[in-house]
């Protein structure tokens, strides 16, 4: 098992920056697939973006494409959502997330099996 902390949510205005950080300990995560979901009031948890050291390869939801970037700092053991360019809509619980890199399926929640208590952000108008 992995255990992950999130930070660096907080307020912001619309247009405005904000990184989050997900840090892990007892497991190295360059062996897991490593996620970053949101979930708001009354929606389901929505898959936002995807890092595999396998392949250093990333993947996004087209929501955030072009203004999320995930990245991730082996030394540190702890993975980053830059977020910019925030909108109202992303007002959020944000979490990022741990599962077996299977090769396939890391826009689902169901292949993450370690989650961290996730991290408040709100972005006003």
């Amino acid at each position: 098992q992995v255990q992950l902390g999130e930070s660096g949510g907080g307020s912001v205005q619309a247009g405005g920056s904000l990184r989050l950080s997900c840090a892990a300990s007892g497991r190295t995560l360059s062996s897991y697939a490593m996620g970053w979901f949101r979930q708001a009031p009354g929606k389901e948890r929505e898959f936002l973006a995807a890092i595999v050291w396998s392949g250093d390869n990333t993947y996004y939801a087209e929501s955030v494409k072009g203004r999320f970037t995930i990245s991730g700092d082996n030394a540190k053991n702890t993975v980053y959502l830059q977020m910019n360019s925030l909108k109202p809509e992303d007002t959020a619980v944000y979490y990022c997330a741990a599962g077996p890199d299977r090769g396939v399926g890391y826009r689902s929640r169901w292949l993450y099996n370690n989650w961290g208590q996730g991290t408040q952000v709100t972005v006003s108008s």
